[in-house]
């Protein structure tokens, strides 16, 4: 077994292959990672994706090939919820101080992830003003990217886990264990895994932060500015980690194991009370 953890996504990612000594294959994960990172961060200024929230409504833009594939699973992700899940909330999160200011806030019609066109497979325009933040899609996303760096390289066996955006592959199943939503220094087993993806949204350090909810309602206009509050953790179980991360926030917002989107996508939610 080799491990290997590096700081990215805003988090510690670890990486770890059955095979022993295979660093370079290790770093072209971790490669593939940071690619995404830099082409989806809100915090970078000049990131693809800021890119896109500054001049998608006035022009067309060409974008990575990579970005275009999480627009499109996020406007797919959009419409089978129903409208739950929307990344064009950005502009709420910085006006709540959890993100920071890249664009003048005054705009009173804000768009979401639904007013993006493709004009080409790798160009899109907006019919309004954007503030997408792909968060946690992007951080599922590039576990993903890793895995299919990972398996491409004829690793048999082996798991990425950022933050709690977890995946495994091959035959070696792992054990999941989830913070406590009662006591989050402690962990509850959920079972184990074994070629899937698990990712958990919850509110453990935020309330002892003092920080306002990042969880928020795109049902509510941008005057209620309605940060959804809650005690437990919810998680979900999926094929791959950029629908387990983006259906965590469907579950905490609908409360409700038979949402159709969670069987549209073969996933299984999972709620740990507080």
């Amino acid at each position: 077994m080799t491990t290997r953890c590096k700081p990215l996504l805003g988090t510690y990612v670890e990486i770890s292959i059955q095979q022993d000594k295979e660093a370079k294959i290790i770093d072209d994960a971790f490669a593939a990672i940071k690619q995404v990172q830099e082409l989806m961060s809100f915090h970078n200024p000049l990131s693809e994706l800021n890119i896109i929230n500054q001049r998608a409504h006035l022009e067309p833009i060409a974008i990575h090939p990579w970005t275009a594939q999480i627009i499109i699973i996020a406007q797919e992700i959009y419409e089978q919820s129903s409208g739950l899940f929307n990344c064009g909330i950005g502009h709420r999160l910085v006006a709540a101080g959890l993100l920071p200011c890249h664009i003048d806030l005054s705009t009173c019609k804000w768009g979401g992830i639904e007013d993006i066109g493709f004009l080409e497979p790798e160009i899109i325009i907006s019919s309004k003003p954007l503030c997408l933040d792909l968060g946690g899609i992007a951080k599922g996303f590039a576990v993903d990217k890793a895995v299919e760096v990972l398996i491409s390289k004829r690793i048999k066996s082996g798991c990425v886990n950022a933050g709690g955006d977890l995946r495994v592959f091959g035959n070696t199943p792992k054990l999941v264990q989830i913070r406590d939503p009662k006591n989050p220094g402690q962990l509850v087993e959920i079972g184990s895994i074994q070629n899937g993806a698990v990712a958990t949204s919850s509110l453990y350090f935020a309330k002892r932060d003092g920080r306002p909810s990042y969880i928020i309602n795109p049902m509510t206009d941008d005057q209620s500015m309605v940060h959804v509050n809650f005690s437990d953790s919810y998680s979900i179980v999926a094929n791959e980690c950029v629908y387990a991360d983006a259906l965590t926030k469907v579950l905490a917002l609908s409360h409700g194991y038979d949402h159709p989107c969670f069987s549209h996508f073969s996933a299984k939610a999972i709620r740990i009370a507080a």
